[in-house]
């Protein structure tokens, strides 16, 4: 059981209380070191499976697991396709910072600098990287998350 402050159907402030999501997930983003490797991915199943909740991961390939560095958000992608082909269901999907062009620019520079198509947010792989990025991954997990499918009840 879960419970928070809310609103009930009255409008008035209350502990509302739910039996949760069964469908939730974690987010592995890394942090001062990348939790992205089948190591680290293990260690979380653990964790998930001593807890008794739903085995769903998704990894974040920018943040700390990309070392801050968004050109290396394919090298992680990769290594998370690679577990999945290799046989982990533990792994449902990944994040990727995308935008039109790569990079960043700040949001305080005057509207006529600013790039069309460039984050201003965190740095981002372009479309072109995205989109063979994606095509790759695809063709790399496909039979293993079509075996997913056949084998679920």
């Amino acid at each position: 059981p879960h419970r928070f402050m809310g609103i009930n159907e009255r409008g008035q402030v209350a502990v509302i209380r739910t039996e949760g999501n069964p469908d939730g997930h974690i987010i592995l983003r890394g942090g001062k070191a990348t939790n992205y490797d089948s190591v680290n991915i293990a260690v979380a199943e653990q964790k998930i499976a001593s807890a008794g909740v739903n085995n769903a991961l998704v990894v974040d390939c920018s943040h700390g697991n990309s070392q801050k560095d968004y050109t290396r958000q394919p090298l992680v992608a990769r290594d998370v396709a690679n577990q999945i082909a290799e046989g982990n269901r533990s792994i449902i999907g990944i994040m990727l910072e995308s935008h039109l062009h790569e990079g960043n620019q700040p949001s305080t520079l005057p509207k006529q600098e600013m790039k069309y198509g460039v984050s201003i947010t965190d740095a981002c792989i372009c479309w072109e990287t995205t989109e063979d990025l994606l095509r790759e991954l695809a063709e790399r997990t496909g039979p293993a998350l079509k075996a997913r499918i056949q084998d679920s009840p």
